[in-house]
């Protein structure tokens, strides 16, 4: 993708600082349109400066192009996952379980739902979703390669596929409320301890 840099890994030419509070309405009239119901698709750089009340060349100063944009306002939608303590393994995984579909944004429920048809359907959309995921993979998969290291979970452990059985149950609870019955607030706890019990050392 050409445009997929963020603005935050592209080199800035010298001259006026950045005006924080243009970016903030730049990123925030982008999640108010995405949660209005606009997609992807057809969300247009036009309508995010109106609604942000800046010009198209104040947005393309700071961003490449739309995917990049997306990208960052994402991100903030999803804010910064919690780092683990690096004390336990399975308060670790807890903690991680626990953010997965996990928003204090409001907009974000109704925005990640709209983000799977575009996802499973542009290559593109497809790239800019691992971009978000990977980092937060990369912290649960840290944690379970330091299990394995100590001795905690089984040698043959199969890392990739533990972070799928981990995560796939909360994201679909929260994501698609599942089912009715399942409280959300123990579920990380649960989650962690029935896969725990089928990865430590025999």
């Amino acid at each position: 993708m050409s445009d997929m840099t963020s603005s935050a890994d592209a080199p800035r030419p010298p001259g006026r600082p950045r005006s924080v509070r243009a970016d903030e309405a730049i990123i925030g009239a982008t999640l108010d349109l995405l949660a209005e119901g606009n997609t992807i698709e057809t969300l247009a750089i036009e309508a995010i400066a109106a609604r942000a009340g800046v010009g198209k060349a104040t947005i393309y100063r700071r961003w490449p192009g739309k995917e990049a944009l997306l990208l960052d306002a994402l991100r903030t939608l999803k804010g910064h996952p919690p780092e683990p303590a690096g004390h336990s393994v399975r308060d670790d995984l807890i903690l991680l379980v626990g953010a997965i579909g996990h928003n204090i944004d409001p907009r974000a429920a109704r925005i990640m739902p709209c983000l799977a048809p575009e996802v499973n359907r542009s290559p593109d959309r497809y790239q800019l979703y691992q971009n978000i995921i990977e980092p937060r993979r990369k912290l649960m998969r840290e944690v379970l390669r330091r299990g394995v290291d100590a001795g905690e979970l089984r040698a043959d452990l199969d890392i990739e596929l533990t972070m799928a059985l981990l995560a796939g149950p909360m994201l679909i609870q929260r994501m698609l409320r599942w089912h009715p019955e399942l409280d959300e607030r123990i579920m990380p706890e649960q989650i962690v301890d029935l896969v725990l019990d089928g990865i430590r050392p025999r």
